[in-house]
């Protein structure tokens, strides 16, 4: 499973990059990476889709830990272009970086 860091998550969206987080829409709500798509890590299997892309799919949650159970359950399905962001939103938001909040998923 490839993996990047939180701070190299900054340059990835300054890119454009597709940042999916599977954290529950109340933590969503509270903050989240600016730009990321909420899909719930219990509905990550309904939503396989979503993930097949052509560009790598940038994967977050809290701290690194369901973002790494969601990633490692695509690459078993043969979804082979996410990647695991260690640190995830706490990470982010600990470089200064500024976090979005109260949008509905």
């Amino acid at each position: 499973m490839r993996e990047i860091s939180a701070s190299e998550l900054a340059q990835i969206i300054e890119r454009g990059g597709t940042v999916i987080d599977v954290r529950e829409p109340d933590e969503y709500r509270e903050g989240h990476v600016p730009g990321a798509t909420l899909i719930p890590l219990g509905t990550v299997p309904d939503n396989i889709e979503a993930f097949r892309k052509a560009v790598p799919v940038y994967v977050v949650c809290q701290s690194g830990g369901r973002s790494g159970r969601a990633c490692e359950f695509l690459v078993a399905a043969g979804v082979t272009n996410v990647v695991n962001v260690a640190g995830g939103t706490l990470g982010f938001a600990a470089l200064g970086n500024v976090l979005q909040s109260g949008d509905t998923p």
